[in-house]
């Protein structure tokens, strides 16, 4: 299965010491995903599609699935 880096916008919260939060991923404008849990972060390369950053291992809809920060923005790896 193919995947691409898909750059998609994220409401996040910042806690007193400064740590993100993801709340929400929205995959497109129909599409809105709340994160019900993170369940790990770490400084990662992302195998399948490339790019370096802070990996966030999410479970959204009871499946865990990684979000990454790269250079301010964040992005998943998508189904093409």
């Amino acid at each position: 299965m193919e995947r691409e880096k898909r750059y998609v916008p994220v409401i996040v919260r910042f806690d007193a010491d400064g740590k993100l939060r993801p709340l929400e991923i929205e995959f497109d404008e129909s599409h809105k995903y709340p994160v019900d849990k993170i369940l790990d972060v770490r400084r990662a390369a992302c195998q399948s599609v490339g790019g370096v950053g802070d990996r966030y291992t999410c479970m959204i809809q009871g499946r865990e699935t990684y979000l990454w920060m790269e250079k301010g923005r964040w992005f998943v790896s998508a189904k093409r």
